[in-house]
């Protein structure tokens, strides 16, 4: 087993800062050379420190002031337009980047773009669900509406 500090959230793992230990293939081979962690060493607790730090100040403060924003973009639907060929096919896919930038056009409030996550990629017009992580304990659902672009 090899000891890592994630540098990014790994779904099913952990969170940036944390310190889990992997099967040493894993590491090795896919963690490691991704940018995703990297080996755990007695000076690597200062990075671990620095990382928290960063998590800490991106995090919204306060539960309630998460709960807010939840019950804000759970309520509305955000619009994003976007390229789109007939049919409604997109040219490529909807970004967790773009679906930041609508909720901020929309007026609903900033999030993280690294804490929005696809059930399935966004590549068509029409309604989609994507679901955002607020806080550790805060996920908001948004209904996301995808419109082509004139």
């Amino acid at each position: 087993m090899a000891k890592i500090i994630l540098t990014h959230e790994v779904s099913g793992l952990g969170e940036p800062g944390d310190v889990v230990e992997v099967k040493n293939g894993y590491a090795r081979n896919y963690l490691v050379p991704q940018g995703f962690a990297t080996p755990w060493t007695r000076g690597g607790q200062k990075q671990v420190d620095q990382i928290k730090a960063a998590r800490a100040a991106r995090e919204l403060h306060s539960l309630e002031d998460a709960q807010a924003l939840k019950a804000k973009l759970e309520s509305t639907k955000v619009k994003l337009a976007v390229k789109a060929g007939l049919g409604g096919r997109l040219f490529g896919s909807v970004k967790p980047a773009d679906v930041a930038a609508a909720v901020a056009d929309a007026g609903l409030g900033e999030i993280d773009k690294r804490k929005v996550e696809f059930t399935a990629p966004v590549k068509s017009v029409g309604d989609h669900e994507v679901t955002v992580k607020l806080r550790d304990e805060v996920t908001a659902t948004i209904t996301l509406q995808v419109v082509a672009a004139k």
